[in-house]
C-alpha cells in the first residue's frame, strides 16, 4: 500500500471523534449521532451543520461501534436456492443480481451471496442468519415447500421474495405478471392460425410455473379451444429440459404447430430438439419463449419472447426490503410488474 493509500492509524494520524464533529458544528453528540446513523428526526439546519463539520475535519464513522448501538450490519443476504451452474448459465438470475446491486448500493448496503444447495446447507443457512448477522433477506427461485422465508418470519428477519410460495403468500414480494404474460404468447400463436398449441412449464411446485400454464389453459379455453393434457409437458426452466421435454411432446403429438415455453433458457432447448427431428421453426412449429433475455436474441432463429422487467425486479425487491428494515410492515407488500411480447423470427 502506498503512503496515499495508508489509513489514519498506520501513518500515526489521530481519527476525529464524534466530540469534536459536535463541537465544531455546535451541536450536542447525540445529534451527531442520529445524522450518522441515519435517523429523521433532525433538523435541517442541525443535519447540515454536521454534515459540514464532517466534511471539515474528515471524520469516518466507527461501523463497529455503531453496529453495536444500532444493531445494523449495513448488509443484506441474497439467497438462491439453486446450483452454481443455473446461477451463471440463466440471465434471469444475473438480471435480477444487477437490480438488487445498484438499489442496496445507492443506499450504502453490502449485498451478501448465498447459495444453497441441498438441506444440510438450507439448515446452516437458517442458523447464520438466526444470528442477526444480515439486517435482511432477499430470497430467489421459492419453492411451494420452503420452509426457510417462515422461519425468518418468525424471528423477525426483514424478508423479500422474487416471487410468491402460494396466493396465500403473507411475505412481502415482487414478480411479473405471468399468468397475462403466457395469455398473450398463446392470443399472438392463435392469430398465426396455429391451432396446436404445446407448452413447456416449469417446475410445477413453483408459482411461477404454475402461472404460467395457467395464463396457458386460460387462453385457450376463452378462444374456444380444449386444452389438450397431451400437449402439456414439465420442463424445469433449463435447456436440457427443454430438449427432453419437446422431444416427449413430439413423440405424443407429432402434429403440433407452436409450443409456448416457460423461460427462454427452455425455448433455446426446444428449438435445438425441432431442429433434430427436421421441423423448420417457424415455418412448421413456432415458438416462444419468456423472458426476453440475451438467449432470446442469439438463438437460431431468434425468439419471440414475453418480456418480464427482471432488473427492475432486482430494484422492487431491494426497495422493499429496505422499507421493511427501516419500518416494520411497510415492506410487506406485493408488486406485480407488467409483461409484454417481443415479436421476432420465432413467431
Amino acid at each position: 500500500m502506498s503512503p496515499v493509500e495508508q489509513s489514519p492509524e498506520a501513518v500515526g494520524v489521530r481519527r476525529p471523534t464524534l466530540a469534536e464533529v459536535a463541537a465544531r458544528a455546535g451541536v450536542g453528540r447525540g445529534t451527531v449521532s442520529r445524522v450518522v446513523n441515519g435517523s429523521d428526526k433532525v433538523s435541517d439546519h442541525s443535519r447540515a451543520a454536521v454534515e459540514r463539520a464532517i466534511a471539515e475535519l474528515g471524520y469516518v464513522p466507527n461501523h463497529a461501534a455503531r453496529s453495536l448501538v444500532t444493531r445494523r450490519t449495513d448488509s443484506v443476504a441474497l439467497v438462491v436456492p439453486d446450483a452454481e451452474t443455473r446461477l451463471f448459465s440463466e440471465p434471469y438470475f444475473s438480471g435480477i443480481i444487477r437490480g438488487v446491486s445498484v438499489e442496496l448500493a445507492d443506499a450504502g448496503m453490502q449485498l451478501l451471496l448465498i447459495l444453497v444447495r441441498d438441506e444440510e446447507e438450507y439448515a446452516r443457512l437458517g442458523s447464520y442468519l438466526s444470528a442477526q448477522r444480515v439486517d435482511g433477506v432477499l430470497m430467489m427461485a421459492v419453492h411451494r415447500g420452503d420452509t426457510l422465508p417462515d422461519l425468518l418470519d418468525e424471528l423477525a428477519v426483514p424478508t423479500v421474495l422474487a416471487g410468491r410460495r402460494s396466493h396465500r403468500e403473507p411475505l412481502g414480494h415482487v414478480r411479473a405478471d405471468n399468468s397475462n404474460g403466457a395469455r398473450i404468447a398463446i392470443r399472438h400463436l392463435l392469430g398465426r392460425g396455429c391451432r396446436t398449441i404445446a407448452t413447456i412449464t416449469g417446475p410445477l411446485d413453483m408459482d411461477v410455473a404454475r402461472s404460467r400454464l395457467e395464463g396457458y389453459r386460460d387462453a385457450l379455453e376463452s378462444s374456444g379451444i380444449a386444452v389438450d393434457e397431451r400437449l402439456i409437458a414439465q420442463g424445469d426452466f433449463t435447456e436440457e429440459g427443454g430438449q427432453v421435454a419437446m422431444r416427449e411432446l413430439l413423440q405424443r403429438c407429432p402434429e403440433l404447430d407452436a409450443v409456448f415455453a416457460a423461460s427462454d433458457v427452455t425455448a433455446s432447448g426446444a428449438v435445438l430438439e425441432l431442429r433434430a427431428s427436421g421441423r423448420r421453426v417457424p415455418d412448421d412449429v413456432a415458438v416462444i419463449g419468456f423472458d426476453d433475455s440475451i438467449v432470446a436474441r442469439h438463438t437460431d432463429p431468434p425468439l419471440t419472447s414475453v418480456r418480464q422487467p427482471i432488473e427492475e425486479m432486482g430494484r422492487t425487491m431491494a426497495g422493499l426490503l429496505l422499507d421493511e428494515i427501516a419500518h416494520r410492515g411497510k415492506g410487506r407488500r406485493e408488486v406485480i410488474l407488467p409483461t409484454q411480447l417481443v415479436v421476432r423470427e420465432s413467431a
